[in-house]
Order: C-alpha cells, then sequence, then structure tokens
C-alpha cells in the first residue's frame, strides 16, 4: 500500500477525477464519522470520494474532549450496549487500529461519602472492566483500584484533603482528535479514496426523486463540479439539518447541537499524576493529562447560533473554573488558562430536552434514493457509525460488495509503529535529535515519522523546534502542507498542531513563521503570507473578545466578528 500524500497537487487531482467518472459512494463531511466512512467504502472495493467544506476535523471532530472512552456514566443509565460497544472499539483502536495515535490515561474519582459511595462506585467501575475484558480488546489497560484518602492524596496531591474521604482510580484512553481525522483521510486516501477539502456542496444532482451526484464548490478557487455517485451519504454532523436542506428533505430525525467548551491550563497549575473525574449538578467534569497541559472540560449546554465557530462565553469559563476548584488546594484563575475551544455535539433530537440526557447513540437513514445520512453517536464508535452507513448505502448499490474490513485494517502509521519505539534511542542517535523529540514524532505520525526524518535530513534547519512554540519542530509545519492537506495557517495553528490552545499569546508569536515555512508549498506569495497572518490574528482577537462576553448570544456576535476563510 503506497502512502497517500495529500499537498496542492493531489487535490487538484482529486477534485478532477471525481468529476471525470461516477462515485459508488461519495461522502459529505470529514470528521471523524465522514473519514471513517470513506476508509470502510474504499476498503470494500468501492470507487470512493471524500468533500468537505473547510478542514478536516474543523467542526466536533477537533473540539472534544480528546477521550476514547466506553462512557463510565451511560453505565448508570443502563445503556449497557452503547457501553460495550465503546469498549470494544476502545480496545481495538488500543491494541490494533492506532497505538500510535491512542493511549492510556489514568483518573481519578474523588469519594465524598463514606460506605455506599464506594460500594456504588466500585461495582460500576468494576462492571466497567468487566464489560471491557469480556469484548477480547481490554487487555491493554490497568484495572480499577481502591484508593484511601491518604493514597489519593500521594497520587493527586492538588485536591484539597476535605473534598474527599477516598477514591477510585481506573483507565480510559485518549488521543489528539484532529490528528486522528487526519490521519483516518489519509489512510483513506492511500487505499484510493479520493479527498478534498475545502470543497463545499451547494447543491444536489436530481433524477425525479433519486439524487445522484453533488456540485461542489472549490472554496480555495474559482471552480464549481459536478460530482456524480451511485450512492451519497451525509455525514456532516451538526450540519445534518442544513445538508438535508438542500434537497429539500428534513429528513426522519433532527440533529440538535450541545455546547461543551474546555480550559487547556499548565501542567504546572494543577499538581497530580492522574487524570481526575468529577460530578457536577449537570454532568461529569474531567481533568485530562495532555502533554506539557491540563484539559479540563466540559460544559453541555443547548446551541442555536452559529454552528462554524460556538463560541465559549465568560459565564461557561467561569464555570468550569467554580467546579474544578471545588475540589483544589490552589485553585485555578483567569490568568492561568492558556486555551479556551468550544465544540458541539450531535445529539438525536427527541429524546429528551435536558441536552445531557440526549442519547449519544448513532441513526442511519436513507431518506430519499441516492443518499444514506447517518448522525448521532460519539467519537469512540465512529467506526461503527461508519460501518452501518456503507451497509446502508451498499442496499442501494446494484452489486455484491464485500463485508466492512475496518477491524483489520491499521491507520497508517500503526504497521511498525512498536518496533519504531523500541529503536527510539538509536534513532535520536542517528538523527541528532533528543530522544524526547523522537519519542513526540512517533506518537504523533507512528511509523510516518521516516517521512518527516527526511525532510529533516534534507534541510537540518527543520528540525529545529519553532521559536515560540517549542513543543514542535519546523518540519511538522511543513509536513502538514506537503502531506496531510493544510491549506491556511488556521488548518496547522489550529489542527495539525494544538499552539493555538497550548500557548498563551494562542499561537500569534507563531504565525509569522508558520506562514513563512509552508509558502513554498502552497505557493504563497508575501501578500498572501500576510493575509493568512492576520486574518488568524483577527481570529485569535474576536475568540478573546467572545470569551469576555456575559452570555451566548453577545459571545457569538463577538466571535462572527473575524471572517472564515482567508481568500486565495
Amino acid at each position: 500500500m503506497r502512502t497517500a500524500t495529500l499537498g496542492p497537487e493531489e487535490r487538484a487531482t482529486a477534485l478532477a477525477e471525481m468529476a471525470e467518472r461516477e462515485l459508488d459512494v461519495l461522502v459529505v463531511g470529514a470528521g471523524v464519522v465522514g473519514a471513517g466512512t470513506a476508509l470502510d467504502a474504499v476498503t470494500r472495493g468501492l470507487s470512493t470520494g471524500l468533500v468537505e467544506a473547510r478542514d478536516w476535523a474543523s467542526g466536533t471532530s477537533s473540539r472534544s474532549s480528546k477521550l476514547i472512552h466506553g462512557g463510565l456514566r451511560y453505565l448508570e443509565m443502563l445503556d449497557f450496549g452503547l457501553v460495550r460497544e465503546a469498549l470494544k472499539e476502545r480496545g481495538l483502536l488500543l491494541e490494533r487500529l492506532a497505538p500510535h495515535l491512542v493511549k492510556p490515561v489514568p483518573f481519578l474519582y474523588p469519594l465524598q461519602h463514606k460506605g455506599w459511595e464506594r460500594l456504588y462506585a466500585g461495582s460500576g467501575v468494576a462492571l466497567y472492566d468487566a464489560m471491557s475484558f469480556s469484548s477480547g480488546h481490554g487487555r491493554g489497560l490497568p484495572t480499577h483500584r481502591h484508593l484511601s484518602r491518604r493514597h489519593a492524596l500521594r497520587v493527586a496531591p492538588a485536591l484539597k484533603k476535605d473534598a474527599l474521604v477516598g477514591a477510585l482510580q481506573y483507565y480510559d484512553a485518549q488521543m489528539d482528535d484532529a490528528r486522528y481525522v487526519a490521519t483516518l483521510v489519509r489512510t483513506a486516501a492511500s487505499y484510493g479514496a479520493r479527498v478534498a477539502s475545502r470543497a463545499r456542496v451547494v447543491g444536489f444532482l436530481r433524477e425525479g426523486e433519486r439524487v445522484v451526484g453533488a456540485r461542489v464548490r472549490d472554496v480555495d478557487g474559482a471552480g464549481e463540479y459536478e460530482i456524480r455517485a451511485k450512492q451519497i451519504v451525509n455525514a456532516t454532523g451538526v450540519w445534518t439539518d442544513d445538508t438535508q436542506a438542500l434537497i429539500g428533505e428534513r429528513g426522519q430525525f433532527h440533529v440538535r447541537a450541545s455546547k461543551g467548551i474546555h480550559l487547556v491550563v499548565p501542567k504546572d497549575r494543577i499538581h497530580s499524576s492522574t487524570g481526575l473525574i468529577l460530578r457536577t449538578e449537570k454532568s461529569v467534569l474531567f481533568v485530562i493529562p495532555w502533554g506539557r497541559h491540563w484539559i479540563v472540560g466540559t460544559t453541555d449546554t443547548d446551541w442555536d447560533l452559529d454552528k462554524a465557530h460556538p463560541a465559549a462565553s465568560s459565564a461557561d469559563i467561569d464555570y468550569l473554573l467554580e467546579h474544578v476548584n471545588s475540589v483544589l488546594s490552589v485553585p485555578l484563575t483567569r490568568d492561568d488558562v492558556e486555551g479556551v475551544y468550544a465544540g458541539l455535539r450531535p445529539l438525536l433530537a427527541g429524546e429528551s430536552d435536558a441536552t445531557s440526557k440526549l442519547s449519544r447513540e448513532h441513526t442511519v437513514a436513507h431518506p430519499v434514493p441516492g443518499m444514506v445520512v447517518v448522525a448521532g453517536g460519539k467519537y469512540t464508535t465512529y467506526r461503527v457509525m461508519a460501518k452501518d452507513a456503507v451497509d446502508e448505502a451498499v442496499h442501494g448499490l446494484d452489486q455484491r460488495v464485500a463485508a466492512c474490513v475496518t477491524e483489520d485494517t491499521p491507520l497508517l502509521g500503526a504497521e511498525g509503529y512498536r518496533a519504531l519505539w523500541n529503536a527510539r534511542a538509536g534513532i535520536a542517535a542517528r538523527t541528532g535529535l533528543h530522544v524526547v523529540r523522537v519519542e513526540h514524532l512517533l506518537n504523533r505520525y507512528g511509523a510516518l515519522v521516516e517521512e518527516l526524518l527526511e525532510l529533516i535530513a534534507a534541510d537540518p534547519g527543520l528540525g529545529e523546534p519553532l521559536g515560540a512554540a517549542e513543543d514542535y519542530l519546523r518540519a511538522e509545519v511543513v509536513y502538514a502542507a506537503s502531506h496531510e492537506g493544510a491549506r491556511h495557517l488556521d488548518d496547522v495553528l489550529t489542527r495539525r498542531t494544538r499552539i493555538s490552545i497550548e500557548t498563551f499569546d494562542r499561537g500569534t508569536r507563531s504565525a509569522q513563521e508558520c506562514a513563512e515555512l509552508m509558502a513554498p508549498v502552497l505557493g504563497w506569495d508575501k501578500d498572501q503570507i500576510e493575509k493568512e497572518v492576520e486574518h488568524y490574528r483577527k481570529r485569535v482577537e474576536a475568540e478573546r473578545e467572545s470569551q469576555r462576553q456575559p452570555d451566548d448570544l453577545t459571545a457569538d456576535a463577538a466571535r462572527l466578528g473575524a471572517p472564515d476563510i482567508v481568500p486565495l
């Protein structure tokens, strides 16, 4: 299998080829479900296209809690089927499909009541572990353990002594969600899928009742393409209703958006060797280890404003700080917050008025001939959602199609990752990079690390860290544009790296350097470099302003003060 390169030329070729001949399947939307659907379809031997209006994972799939988990709280709702399914997928991702991207992470659950709470919560976590083992893919994680208060405070000294009487510790998994989706897209392309970002569906082609294709506008160019396909899969998440409206169909269900915001704070602000999970009156609150940082989240509130750029208000930030500070001996302040991001969960409406109780189950429907809609679900079970969507699309194809094989199809970078990890000291000695740098690259690219090392060998200056974001090498910026489909500065600072939430300047000090590194790959002149940098700075200013506003309406208005995309 070749490794797909997603540079500017490959994008142009993909758009032209999709318009040349009818596809078996065209997937609209390159979040985790859309990217997974494209991989599922192409690995069944179907000619497959994938188009995305903005960047890979630019919506919900880059703004999650970064967790691959079974959904411990769904046990309390007695949703055993959902938890069992998610735990199986968690194990597959950890052990087989993406061990370079998905990693174990420990969580401490403080107990606040003696006796009954330990029995109640302990039974739930024990069942969680048992269901994980019974899935056949749960042996890569340690089992839970009970801790006394003294032991819990040794593990997490940041906790107030009076905030707990004891604790439970258990394991789940985490990933960089945007990087995971970019790898999914490249994997699909490596098997032959044609993929293009900044390609917006502006209408559908009809023959009578049947949908037979889509009109796609090149957002970064002047062209418009008619892409014909036997089946189209609408995998646009919170935009599902908007996409359906293009064919005049509301569909059989409604997708409702729930906003969740997260704060990013430096590692030294919370003294703990484990993540935390806390109960709130509305949901649960996580404190998640994230490299040299912590992610604190999340909220759960209804959202019916701008879907492309959901805004975090001052009230949202205060809510998280108040709840996390209720258990911390040294409280966090606004000054400790490096980054803030907001995302929208696509929830199937009609289950309950409270968004935290809406179903995380997914639904697949065939509202009109030629179009399949997949919606709902959760990040962890994207592969199951993709399988169900393609199974439904296959019913509309007049041909025999192979069964799903994605359970045994590792993502790019997975094959050989463990061997390279074992050889990381040798790689460091051979390349002159510090072993910590090699580990960083292996955990972001897996076996694809050799492609970055080739860039550095050709230009040793690319082996240097970015001036204002030292966690990342200059080579990673070039690679994002040449191999991973990054089209704009925002794509690199926000999704290929996470500089936009991991630095107090939100990436503004890195903007010029990164734009200059991208320019030769993307053919930018000085004017375009200035446009990219200025656009990014305006975006950051608008986000900061929105986070000073008291409520959703004013925050949304402030965030929309920055333009959406940079014209090329």
